[in-house]
């Protein structure tokens, strides 16, 4: 390897191609070397990118015939460059289990060996009989899942009884009776099972476009028709003034023509000669006046009518909430590890000692919090239970942090979040670190309405009668997320399954 790397090309690491010398001694090929040059061209002056010797003017760059024959001789002899940089293993790839010193990549695992292989060392794969029938697949560092840790066997077949992987020991042990299957032909199994969901998904989601395409046009006709509404209305209105403009100057001019120049034949009268005629006009005005008035009370009611059919307004009574009820839960992947999922993931209570879940990059760390399984779009309504000291309800986007400082990941001290904070005797809203306190009826239960394409977030403490506590408007721009925060151990929060006899009796107040 150290005849090799003399011969090879510092800067593409293979051997040297039309090498050439540059004045510190050091070589390179012909073309890789220029390019160098070329980027340093601006600069104006060139170095030698292994000791940083520089050279002014740019050097001539002339072919070393006795380096190009020694390398066309390595060539002759079958030696090759040795491997670049990038086909070592890094801590981050799968490392030859045969090569000795510095380990290559692996291209292939066997899962019957159990060992991963570099292109020289799989070559056996290829040519050995015996070795042919083994099973290769992409490289992998999790070989050893694929062993059996009682028995040291390769798991060869899935147990569905008990839905895991075994070893052809197993079978005669603790899996005897079992239904069993070989492995591959259960993966072929799961393969088709999942190839249907994936067909289903990708169903609905042609269904959702088809939606979204209607909805589209819906907007393009909405906006269309509003477009020449308006226009119309200032072709009608431009005519109307162009009217009352003339019908003024047909008043002056008739008033005007009847003054007269002979005023020795006029006897003088008061000056409320022409009071008839301004109070005929002033008598028009008032006419136009009320008949404006009224027709723009019809207008108005139009428009907000138009606008009503576009977006439906907020429900008046509970059953109206109700009809939009979501059934939600939590997801325990985002649960911090001190808090108690139960009731079919509905229920949160915060435990003094930490619970028994797996790492996961959607767990939050710092603040004891937990997102809902389910993304919110739409008109959503959902119902809390609490007990304890203080709760925060809440909505986030699913991009919140989830550790770190208290502004990037506690619900309702940043943009992404809006929390209702409740204790025992008061309300406080959060959001962007900024916090209102609200007055209200002390209630355990809260309700949630959520109207996503109007920008609608509303919170109502829930008892006899629902009251608002506070309302949002503004812009979501992603999905929203149903959030809890505990405050003390003990606390606990739970998700209600609203129906629609529930308090039905309760209403908005």
């Amino acid at each position: 390897p150290e005849t090799k790397e003399k011969y090879s090309c510092p800067i593409c690491l293979d051997l040297l191609n039309d090498p050439v010398t540059i004045p510190c001694g050091h070589s390179y090929c012909m073309n890789c070397i220029k390019t160098h040059f070329d980027e340093e061209d601006r600069k104006g002056i060139h170095s030698c990118p292994q000791c940083r010797k520089t050279f002014i003017p740019r050097p001539v760059l002339k072919k070393n015939v006795m380096f190009a024959e020694l390398v066309e001789d390595l060539k002759k002899t079958g030696l090759q460059a040795a491997p670049a940089d990038h086909c070592y293993a890094g801590p981050e790839d799968v490392a030859c289990d045969v090569c000795t010193g510095r380990k290559l990549k692996a291209i292939k695992s066997c899962l019957t060996c159990p060992a991963s292989y570099c292109e020289e060392h799989l070559q056996p794969h290829y040519d050995a009989a015996p070795l042919k029938k083994h099973k290769l697949v992409a490289p992998s560092k999790k070989l050893q899942e694929n062993i059996c840790s009682r028995h040291d066997e390769v798991m060869k077949i899935f147990c569905r009884t008990d839905q895991q992987s075994i070893c052809y020991v197993c079978t005669m042990d603790e899996h005897k009776g079992h239904e069993t299957v070989p492995a591959a032909a259960e993966r072929t199994e799961k393969q088709k099972e999942l190839e249907v969901r994936r067909l289903n998904i990708q169903q609905r989601i042609q269904e959702r476009e088809k939606d979204v395409k209607l909805l589209q046009q819906e907007v393009e006709a909405i906006n269309g028709s509003a477009d020449k509404a308006v226009e119309d209305s200032e072709k009608m209105f431009t005519e109307l003034i162009r009217l009352i403009q003339k019908r003024s100057s047909d008043v002056k001019q008739q008033v005007r023509s009847h003054e007269s120049t002979h005023s020795s034949s006029i006897n003088i009268r008061p000056l409320s000669y022409f009071e008839d005629v301004t109070a005929a006009v002033s008598e028009t005005r008032d006419k136009l006046q009320d008949i404006l008035r009224e027709e723009w009370t019809n207008i108005s009611l139009t428009v907000t009518e138009e606008d009503v059919l576009l977006s439906p307004a907020e429900p008046k009574t509970r059953a109206g909430f109700l009809k939009y009820s979501h059934e939600i839960t939590l997801d325990p992947n985002t649960a911090h590890k001190e808090l108690l999922l139960s009731e079919g993931n509905r229920k949160v209570t915060f435990m003094e000692q930490q619970q028994s879940y797996s790492d996961h990059p959607d767990r939050f760390t710092d603040f004891y919090q937990v997102l809902s399984r389910e993304s919110l779009i739409g008109r959503c309504y959902w119902e809390v239970e609490w007990r304890g000291g203080a709760v925060e309800v809440a909505v986030a986007y699913k991009l919140i942090s989830r550790g770190g400082s208290l502004n990037k990941c506690l619900f309702g001290y940043n943009d992404k979040s809006w929390a209702l904070r409740c204790y025992t005797n008061s309300y406080q809203f959060w959001h962007n670190n900024i916090h209102t306190v609200l007055s209200g009826p002390r209630s355990s239960r809260v309700g949630v309405y959520l109207d996503h394409r109007a920008g609608i977030l509303s919170f109502y403490s829930v008892s006899e009668t629902m009251t608002l506590l506070h309302r949002v408007q503004t812009t979501f721009t992603q999905p929203l997320y149903a959030g809890l925060w505990l405050l003390d151990y003990g606390d606990t929060a739970k998700l209600i399954k609203c129906k629609k006899e529930d308090l039905s009796h309760a209403q908005p107040s």
